[in-house]
């Protein structure tokens, strides 16, 4: 099967191909769930060179499917990074000035230690004998990251969605260590919608007769055909209608008229079953079910009395929050409560909502006024960090 050579041969689940940071007996990983995850690994890349104050180090976080190939090709799809319309050599995240760090999370499936590693206990995949990760778990690995490149505060920690949910987690638990921060289309919390959404995803999952209650590997196969419902699923979340609309209507897929069968007769049917096929080459299943999980189990106002401004007392942190107008995973409300919270925690914040048809996804897209914002706010911040060329 093309999507097994793709996950257990080519072994990027065990030994990726960028670089990876191993962590023995002596460093264990204390998670929320109230164990240790030991041994651990994570994979990550790198871009730019870290300066000699170790003051240019910009931490960039993936959402739910996203890795560590933030800037440079995926190894597994031969795609170019995620992000790299914003990163590179004289791009709006400049190398040739910064120094910037991305890493697969921990429950991921492109080298960090998930459900798709093997298991030391038994020599194979962990499947569901992984832990529950939760956001917290993956920014304490993170810290141990940055901790191991020397680096006391980072200049900057941004992403999106699930990956603007670390970068609020990073502001509350080590606000020493973040000098500025950009979460962009997030929230404090995962919503009841949001949950529901996921949920279906994870059922459709479990519910194909490959998964085998996660031990798809030891049967040599995958459940690829839950795995692809749930992202088409998640795939209408991200975007709008608006946009739908304008890139499909109601037009038909290589055909001038209806079949009165099952086929995909309309383009936006054939649209996402092609993203749901692409997607099982490329992510492991289990790993889909405990990143949605993560981002299900986050609400940062919880861990704090349920008064979301005490998240951030006393921050020295500089914010700059980014929203999508027809962004409906995410909505605009949601990153201004993050705000108020903000202020009323006397911190230093900024906002733009963006105007777009281009829903949840926009982040990842060329948007020119996403960028906008991303430069006027790093600029600045640099030169209160004394970063300025």
């Amino acid at each position: 099967m093309v999507a097994l050579r793709t996950k257990r041969t080519n072994n990027e689940a065990d030994e990726p191909s960028s670089p990876v940071l191993r962590f023995g007996a002596d460093k264990p990983l204390k998670l929320d769930a109230g164990t240790l995850l030991s041994p651990f690994q994570i994979a990550y890349k790198t871009y730019g060179t870290l300066n000699d104050a170790r003051s240019n180090a910009i931490l960039v976080c993936h959402a739910l499917t996203g890795d560590q190939h933030v800037a440079s090709t995926n190894p597994v799809t031969g795609k170019p990074g995620w992000w790299e319309v914003l990163i590179g050599p004289g791009k709006i995240i400049d190398t040739s000035r910064f120094f910037v760090i991305c890493s697969n999370v921990i429950g991921g499936c492109l080298g960090s230690t998930g459900p798709a590693s093997t298991n030391p206990a038994t020599g194979k995949p962990y499947g569901l004998d992984l832990p529950i990760i939760t956001i917290r778990d993956m920014v304490r690995a993170q810290l141990m990251l940055v901790d191991h490149f020397g680096i006391e505060k980072l200049f900057s920690v941004l992403g999106g969605s699930m990956g603007g949910m670390q970068v609020l987690q990073w502001a509350s638990s080590y606000p020493e260590r973040v000098f500025s921060a950009l979460p962009i289309a997030t929230g404090a919390r995962h919503s009841s919608q949001n949950i529901a959404f996921h949920e279906v995803g994870r059922q459709a999952v479990m519910a194909d007769p490959d998964w085998h209650g996660g031990k798809y590997f030891e049967q040599g196969k995958r459940p690829e055909k839950g795995l692809a419902v749930a992202r088409m699923a998640a795939h209408i979340t991200y975007l709008s209608e608006a946009a739908l609309h304008r890139k499909f209507g109601r037009n038909l897929q290589d055909r001038e008229a209806l079949t009165f069968g099952f086929d995909a007769d309309f383009q936006i049917e054939s649209y996402l079953r092609h993203q749901g096929m692409t997607f099982v080459d490329r992510f492991d299943a289990n790993s889909y079910l405990y990143m949605t999980r993560a981002m299900d189990y986050f609400d940062l106002a919880a861990d704090h009395g349920g008064r979301l401004a005490d998240a951030f007392a006393g921050t020295k942190t500089r914010f700059c929050l980014v929203s999508f107008t027809s962004d409906w995973l995410f909505p605009t409300e949601e990153s201004r409560s993050v705000v108020h919270a903000l202020n009323a925690a006397g911190a230093s914040v900024s906002f733009v909502e963006i105007e777009t048809d281009r829903g949840h996804d926009a982040f990842l897209l060329d948007e020119p006024e996403l960028f906008a914002a991303i430069n006027g706010f790093i600029a600045s911040a640099a030169r209160a960090r004394g970063l300025s060329t």
